[in-house]
């Protein structure tokens, strides 16, 4: 029986935390998630559902600094698969991020640079492509989170959720063999606030224990299946939808809960 789910603050998504601060908690989640090789073991699944749906672009809802699309398609490549291309939307566009990234990836990544709001996404950004919320769905509370679910299942050929770990504390534990060297790398790595993020990172434990504090909150915020099956219940049947669980290197797994096609 999992936890209760305790909606706890994240520094990553608190108004008036320092841009800096943000960039640094977003930033090096995706390198761990890159470094890490975390969606790989999503390849399979992930492709394979694009494929049922019939479909050839991704809508990436609540994308943020677009990493784990960037990184599905790298992963993707590797594996010999042809990837999807990837829409990436958030209520607030990291442009220059994702410019960044479409530059790397022309044929499989673009975006939309208007703010675009995960339940009220308009209907002809949506039609024609599958719905992917990747390590997103649990910074909505309740609420938030069904209506964009609904509006996934609404408006869009299918619904992929993913998450990196189940409710369970230190559920994040799998990420620290990549997310240690990934804080300490980021301030050479930044694009921007490189001498404020050093400061930040070598010079005081705040990095680390930011980064600690919004792992562990995370873990508790994520929705279990039965949870997430209750969310999508209005609209679709029960069994229409999969939810399983996939590696992360020894020590972890993640989640995915999929339907809607």
């Amino acid at each position: 029986m999992p936890l209760p789910r305790l909606h706890l603050f994240e520094f990553n998504d608190t108004a008036g935390v320092p841009a800096f601060v943000q960039d640094t908690i977003i930033e090096s989640l995706s390198r761990t998630l890159a470094w890490g090789h975390v969606l790989r073991g999503l390849v399979g699944p992930f492709s394979q559902f694009v494929a049922r749906a019939g479909v050839s672009e991704v809508l990436d809802v609540g994308a943020g600094a677009g990493g784990p699309a960037a990184i599905f398609v790298e992963e993707m490549l590797a594996a010999g698969i042809e990837p999807p291309r990837f829409i990436l939307t958030d209520v607030n566009p990291q442009l220059e991020s994702w410019e960044a990234l479409k530059r790397r990836h022309p044929r499989y990544i673009d975006y939309v640079r208007e703010p675009v709001d995960g339940a009220a996404v308009p209907p002809e950004l949506a039609r024609g492509r599958v719905t992917a919320i990747i390590n997103a769905l649990h910074h909505f509370p309740p609420a938030l989170a069904q209506r964009v679910l609904r509006a996934a299942l609404e408006q869009s050929s299918g619904l992929f959720v993913i998450e990196g770990f189940e409710r369970t504390p230190l559920g994040f534990a799998a990420f620290a063999p990549a997310g240690l060297p990934a804080l300490l790398a980021n301030p050479l790595l930044s694009p921007r606030h490189n001498l404020r993020k050093a400061v930040f990172t070598w010079l005081t434990p705040m990095a680390v224990a930011i980064a600690v504090w919004d792992g562990l909150v995370s873990t508790m915020r994520v929705y279990s299946e039965e949870e997430l099956r209750e969310m999508v219940a209005p609209l679709a049947k029960r069994e229409d939808f999969t939810y399983a669980t996939y590696p992360i290197g020894r020590l972890g797994r993640g989640y995915y809960f999929a339907g809607g096609l």
